[in-house]
């Protein structure tokens, strides 16, 4: 199962939810952002890459839709909601990933 989270910048949301899910048997995680500014911005190869896409708002998900359209077209891609409201590793953040995230990521880590 390979894990992609993406945010703007790639600073706080997504890299906590890489980091919450990085030592879990079965599971590979990055996290990417949108931006240009974006500390490790979304390629091509990061959607390819990944089975799973997890983005914290619907604007991510019409960014990639918008820059990757063929790529996606097929790919399981999902809004978390998730406000950007939070540091890096917040405890409420991660409280917030694991239980929006987890019925995904172990469901497909368990039948994979």
């Amino acid at each position: 199962m390979n894990a992609l989270f993406v945010c703007s910048r790639n600073q706080w949301r997504s890299p906590t939810g890489e980091e919450v899910w990085r030592k879990t048997p079965g599971v590979e995680v990055r996290s990417t952002g949108t931006s240009r500014n974006a500390r490790r911005r979304m390629t091509l190869v990061d959607i390819r890459w990944a089975d799973l896409i997890l983005v914290m708002e619907e604007k991510h998900k019409s960014r990639i839709r918008a820059e990757f359209r063929d790529e996606v077209r097929f790919k399981a891609l999902h809004v978390l909601d998730i406000p950007d409201d939070y540091a890096f590793m917040d405890p409420e953040l991660v409280e917030i990933i694991r239980e929006k995230t987890a019925p995904m990521i172990l469901g497909d880590a368990c039948m994979g």
